[in-house]
């Protein structure tokens, strides 16, 4: 492969990384930057290469600097997770549950969007499993019970334990309540 081509697959790589990780599609990227829809696509394909004017205006739209986009590390592309693009909800009964890169295969830690419903709850029956599990409250307010204690958590407040201990949750408040959470080994 020619450093031509490198550079070019560098470039749309770093480009749909910056994209991802704003959470928005092509479409919205090019409408942003005041390009034609399939820019963006053309771009991170590696099929067209952009000027470096094409390229600070698309970033612009998006408020990233060029010193910012070529500086930043890039790893192989198994290292990485595109948001919003393999996101599988595995909740029911009021309890959204969104996986984080839900197919990939031999993960060892866990990341969950968790949404509980007004009144929503893991179950009557407490969960144990093997390793340790911990989150941040985002919205709302959480009932997190474990081995028999429980404490009503609110945004910003955050929970760590051992999962082999007897544990449940439920939301404590009027409103929807919002948990960012990670569990090692995974459990789904």
């Amino acid at each position: 492969m020619s450093d031509s081509q490198t550079s070019d697959l560098e470039v749309a790589r770093r480009l749909r990384l910056i994209r991802t990780s704003k959470g928005i599609s092509q479409r919205e990227m090019a409408k942003k930057a005041g390009v034609g829809s399939g820019t963006i696509s053309q771009i991170e394909s590696g099929s067209t290469q952009p000027s470096v004017a094409l390229l600070k205006k698309i970033l612009a739209g998006v408020d990233i600097n060029l010193g910012f986009f070529f500086s930043f590390e890039l790893k192989d592309d198994d290292n990485f997770y595109f948001p919003h693009e393999d996101m599988r909800d595995l909740g029911s009964h009021g309890i959204s549950y969104l996986l984080v890169a839900g197919e990939r295969r031999n993960r060892k830690l866990q990341m969950l969007i968790e949404e509980y419903a007004v009144g929503a709850e893991s179950g009557r029956t407490a969960l144990s499993h093997e390793g340790e599990e911990c989150a941040v409250v985002i919205e709302g307010r959480l009932e997190v019970t474990v081995d028999g204690n429980s404490r009503i958590l609110r945004p910003g407040d955050a929970y760590y334990f051992s999962s082999i201990l007897p544990h449940r949750f439920r939301n404590a408040g009027d409103k929807a309540c919002k948990v960012i959470s990670a569990c090692t080994p995974s459990s789904f």
